[in-house]
């Protein structure tokens, strides 16, 4: 097939096509970081009346940080399985995309124990002895409506609340229906697996690019490596489409664009290896 095609009576290159398409994508999730970063600001203003501690600063901000980490891992990934000749990856080159890498995956590493820290928060839901339309007169009380979405409690609102159980988040004035928090609880664990997950991929895929570079990834090693990767992407699909029924439409479309970047990677990979084995194999027939 002709890697040029004719669209309207111009030539296009199909190639370039893709590339402007990858790299459209890859925009697209850089974006989402100000997207998440803008939720998380807001949500941090309800959960931490007070400010948000430095301690605290990973647990408020999880979604962003973590999408911004991933994001420079991405990019490192890219110039590694595609950009970069084998021989420009040494010296300093190698050591500032290890640096880079390392960095990434401290954050990765600690904005999943963000996810876990938030869900843990969830068992820690506390009956309340009033009734709902009692703390809104008090005043100061918020009422959870979804994942990290709040409103204030008021005499309006509160009604909804008159013939169920409502409980209330310990470390803050927060209350919601029963039936709430268990939907949030869910999207809680969504979280943590999804996470879980992508830790698992970059982990395999790091290795796969180490051996690649040593020149010691083999077919074999490639079809097992895909085959494990391959149930961990059809968990995170899994994901993607309960956050689609369940949760935001962000959360959605951000993990649709992480499978679709990925895919590049592993395309990136897959071709990598092929040019190498063909070569070892042109060397050995020579």
């Amino acid at each position: 097939m002709s890697e040029v095609a004719t669209l309207g009576g111009f030539s296009v290159n199909r190639y370039a096509l893709f590339r402007v398409f990858k790299y459209t994508i890859y925009l697209l999730l850089a974006y989402n970081v100000y997207a998440f970063f803008v939720e998380n600001h807001a949500a941090a203003g309800s959960v931490f009346a007070d400010g948000v501690q430095l301690g605290r600063v990973i647990e408020a901000y999880n979604d962003s940080i973590d999408t911004l980490a991933w994001v420079l891992l991405l990019l490192v990934f890219e110039l590694e399985t595609f950009v970069l000749a084998d021989d420009r990856i040494r010296g300093w080159v190698k050591w500032a995309l290890n640096g880079v890498s390392a960095f990434c995956y401290l954050f990765i590493v600690y904005s999943f124990y963000g996810y876990v820290a938030e869900m843990a928060s969830l068992t820690h839901l506390l009956p309340v002895s009033e009734s709902a339309c009692q703390l809104a007169a008090s005043g100061g009380w918020l009422l959870v409506v979804g994942q990290d979405d709040y409103v204030a409690l008021t005499a309006q609102n509160c009604a909804a609340l008159a013939d169920t159980q409502v409980l209330r988040l310990a470390d803050a004035q927060i209350v919601g229906a029963v039936s709430t928090w268990n939907e949030i609880k869910w999207l809680a664990w969504t979280d943590v697996i999804n996470a879980g997950a992508w830790l698992l991929v970059v982990a395999i895929l790091a290795f796969d690019v180490w051996l690649q570079l040593r020149h010691e990834l083999s077919s074999a090693i490639m079809r097992y490596s895909q085959v494990i990767k391959a149930v961990l992407y059809f968990t995170l699909l899994l994901c993607a489409i309960y956050w689609g029924i369940n949760g935001s439409f962000l959360d959605f479309w951000d993990a649709f664009l992480w499978l679709v970047a990925f895919f590049f990677i592993e395309l990136n990979l897959f071709e990598w290896q092929a040019e190498t084995a063909a070569e070892s194999r042109a060397e050995s027939a020579a």
